[in-house]
């Protein structure tokens, strides 16, 4: 009987990994992606106005940049978003870890 409660949770352990691996890639995935799609809005955007599109992605591609410029100059905004994907690694470390413990009173 140990044994299936052992591994019931490593499943569990397993799980929580997974999770929160996920939500990590899902993060740091979409601080790449944000300014991606602002670039694609714009030249959307433009396109509806009457500029082709590649008129549209020539202009819209410096203005996302000074966008950028103006978050990475904003004081600690950068470290911020950075500490928070961090905090979340950190957290599901420990999370994990956790399960460490069980498996160890589990077995004794």
């Amino acid at each position: 009987m140990k044994k299936v409660n052992v591994a019931l949770v490593r499943l569990l352990q397993f799980v929580v990994f997974v999770s929160f691996t996920f939500m990590v890639v899902a993060y740091f995935g979409a601080m790449v992606l944000l300014p991606l799609d602002a670039i694609v809005l714009l030249t959307k955007l433009m396109g509806v106005v009457g500029m082709p599109g590649f008129i549209g992605a020539l202009i819209a591609v410096p203005a996302v940049g000074y966008l950028c410029l103006i978050v990475y100059k904003t004081p600690g905004l950068c470290q911020m978003v950075i500490d928070t994907g961090v905090d979340l690694v950190k957290t599901g470390k420990t999370r994990v870890e956790a399960f460490n413990e069980i498996v160890n009173a589990v077995k004794a």
